[in-house]
């Protein structure tokens, strides 16, 4: 590892400008707009870098002196014992949505595997004092993206953030955190296995902070752009009117990604959020199927149109034994079982052999995959 006090690289300088305080997107473009380089701008003297816009003489002197300030062998080496990658924004594996946001991070700290977030991904995010109501449908909701082949993007917070992200793990899904501190400081502690278990479970955690930076008032803003700047969709359960999930959806709507708020109850101020953000334009959300009908996508497949074209079933599959492709063995199995006609959950699970418990949650994400649909008097037919 090269010391600190030799020339350093491009890449290392952006970590060092990062680990600045003061130092954001905003400023390191108008340095780099003089200067030409990261590396440039830490060969600078204090003279020189005032005289940049908005670089006021403090923090002049502390880019000048930057060795005093960071220690740069020592942040690279905590990272690579903690397994952590620290991707700059001018890397090429730097996430391409947050490059189209107004103030994107310097750098990205990841722990796990960060997935493609270009396409399919979904924040969903709301209240920390959340209803039972708002329990249920932040489950239900993540639940469904990740059998839809979504990613699900939160904050790893109490109430909406863990249930999400737990939900979309239940459900065999992929998750991101994204957290306002450093990743060597996960907040809350209590959800130290549940960071844990997203990366395990082909995940990641995500912060644009060095590895011990405390969280803040103002850190927790600066996360929510991110959360909102790595999905395509905002998906609001319940959230005060002065809430952090409120100002996510806000910064979404800047950012100009799609905004979902699910009702609630009138009398809940849990619900006022939700219900301000419909009256403002946002889609009113029941479903996941909401939100996949604002893209136009079936779940994990193509546009509905393309998908109807490439894709006809053959009904008759209990006699030609025709699978669909893509199906785990007892998602064949409910199909080929639903081929000679409608049926009801006790007759499902007394045919196929699959408890009720695990053949309800499978019958969700076949309906979500509009495989099979719910008819009334609690039975099931294929959808085609």
């Amino acid at each position: 590892m090269k010391p600190c006090g030799d020339a350093v690289t491009d890449r290392d300088a952006c970590i060092i400008l990062n680990m600045l305080p003061g130092i954001g997107s905003a400023r390191l473009d108008a340095l780099l707009q003089r200067f030409g380089s990261p590396s440039a701008i830490l060969e600078q003297p204090v003279s020189e870098l005032e005289q940049v816009k908005n670089i006021p003489a403090k923090l002049a002197e502390k880019i000048a002196a930057w060795h005093k300030e960071v220690d740069l062998e020592k942040e690279l080496s905590f990272t690579e014992k903690a397994g952590v990658k620290i991707i700059t924004r001018y890397e090429d594996d730097f996430p391409a949505p947050l490059n189209q946001i107004f103030d994107p991070p310097i750098c990205l700290y990841v722990r796990g595997h960060l997935p493609d977030c270009s396409s399919n991904s979904v924040a969903v995010v709301g209240s920390r004092r959340m209803s039972i109501y708002g329990r249920k449908m932040a489950r239900h909701l993540s639940e469904a993206a990740a059998y839809a082949g979504w990613k699900v993007i939160s904050g790893l917070a109490y109430g909406v953030d863990a249930e999400a992200h737990q939900a979309t793990l239940d459900a065999g899904g992929i998750t991101v955190a994204v957290l306002g501190g450093g990743l060597a400081r996960i907040h809350p502690q209590d959800h130290t296995t549940l960071a844990r278990e997203i990366c395990e479970r082909g995940g990641a955690l995500v912060s644009e902070y060095p590895m011990n930076f405390p969280v803040s008032r103002q850190s927790f803003p600066r996360r929510n752009r991110i959360i909102s700047g790595l999905s395509q969709a905002v998906l609001v359960v319940e959230a005060g009117l002065n809430s952090g999930a409120m100002l996510t959806a806000n910064i979404a709507l800047e950012q100009g990604r799609s905004v979902f708020a699910v009702p609630g109850q009138a009398d809940n101020p849990q619900a006022q959020g939700c219900h301000q953000l419909i009256k403002n334009g946002a889609k009113l959300t029941e479903t996941f199927d909401d939100v996949m009908e604002d893209f136009e996508f079936l779940p994990g497949f193509g546009s509905v149109r393309e998908e109807e074209q490439a894709y006809t079933p053959d009904l008759d599959l209990e006699i030609k034994n025709i699978p669909f492709e893509g199906l785990e063995d007892n998602e064949q199995l409910i199909v080929q079982t639903l081929a000679d006609g409608e049926k009801s959950l006790d007759q499902l699970s007394g045919r196929t052999g699959i408890q009720t418990g695990k053949l309800l949650s499978l019958m969700m994400k076949l309906e979500i995959r509009k495989l099979v649909k719910q008819l009334p008097g609690q039975l099931f037919s294929l959808s085609r």
